[in-house]
């Protein structure tokens, strides 16, 4: 009995340690209705701005961005929001 659990241990065991370790996968352009992230590589092939503005207009808000990570693997992060910093007028209206 305890030779049979330990070579079912062993087997497992080994077959653990031959598969190898794998990080999560992010597409390059992941987002929500609150914001999302691009791809750093993503945004020197194609316009970075007008992507996250596309998508947040989809939702009738307007885009801010908040961060760059200006390397690659790195991300620019942005929010949607429904009125610009610092504006008083109303939220935008899409006809999408």
């Amino acid at each position: 009995m305890r030779t049979k659990l330990a070579a079912c241990l062993v087997a497992v065991c080994g077959m653990l340690a031959s598969v190898p370790a794998q990080a999560d996968w992010t597409p390059p352009f992941k987002a929500n209705d609150t914001g999302g992230i691009i791809a750093y590589t993503l945004a020197t092939q194609s316009d970075a701005r007008q992507l996250a503005v596309d998508h947040c207009a989809l939702y009738g808000k307007v885009v801010k961005f908040l961060a760059v990570q200006a390397y690659p693997g790195g991300y620019i992060s942005f929010a949607c929001r429904w009125v610009p910093y610092g504006s008083t007028a109303r939220p935008v209206r899409t006809l999408y």
